[in-house]
C-alpha cells in the first residue's frame, strides 16, 4: 500500500542523500512531497536542481505517513525556522515514521525529543546528538522503533532498505 512521505529540504542539501532515497521511494510506489520555505526549486550542494512541491505553510504533518530529512547544509538552515522544527516534532512526538541521514538529525535535536533515543548521524553530528541525550551507535543504519537514522552517502543502500521495509 502506497504511503505519503514528506521530505524537508532547502538549498545545499547533499544531492545523493535526497535523490537516491526519493527515487527508491517513488520506485516502490510511494508518494513523495518535497517541502521547503516556498514552492519552486532548491539547489543541492553539487548543483542538482530539486523541485519543491509545497511550502511549509501549505502542509500539515498529520497528512503524511512518514518524514524524511536528508543531510548536507539543509537541516542546519531548516532548524532555525520554528515551522520546520514543529513539523518534525509532530512526527517524533506521535511516533510516526521519522527518517534521516547524515546531518539530518540536526533538525531533530532542535525538537528536544532525541533524549533517550538510539541514533546515528554524520561523525561531526554524533556528539551533538549525544549532548542532547541520544545514545549513539556508529553503524550504517540505526533503527529505534519508528526512528531510522543513517550516517553518510555510502550508507544510502542500507538506509533505503530499512526505510522501505518500515513503510
Amino acid at each position: 500500500m502506497a504511503k505519503s512521505v514528506a521530505v524537508l529540504v532547502t538549498n545545499l542539501v547533499e544531492d545523493v542523500e535526497y535523490t537516491e532515497p526519493v527515487e527508491a521511494l517513488k520506485s516502490a510506489g510511494h508518494e513523495v512531497t518535497t517541502i521547503s520555505f516556498e514552492k519552486g526549486t532548491v539547489e543541492g550542494k553539487h548543483g542538482t536542481q530539486i523541485n519543491v512541491d509545497k511550502s511549509i505553510d501549505e502542509v500539515r504533518p498529520q497528512d503524511f505517513d512518514a518524514l524524511f530529512i536528508p543531510g548536507g547544509f539543509s537541516p542546519d538552515q531548516l532548524r532555525a525556522d520554528q515551522r520546520f522544527v514543529e513539523f518534525t516534532k509532530f512526527f517524533l512526538a506521535t511516533n510516526k515514521l521519522t527518517t534521516s541521514i547524515c546531518h539530518g538529525p540536526q533538525l531533530m535535536i532542535q525538537t528536544g525529543l532525541v533524549q533517550g533515543r538510539t541514533m546515528t548521524a554524520y561523525l561531526t553530528v554524533q556528539p551533538d546528538l549525544y549532548y542532547a541525550g541520544a545514545r549513539i551507535e556508529d553503524k550504517a543504519v540505526v533503527i529505534d522503533g519508528n526512528l531510522i537514522t543513517s550516517r553518510e552517502p555510502k550508507d544510502i543502500p542500507a538506509f533505503n532498505e530499512a526505510f522501505l521495509a518500515a513503510l
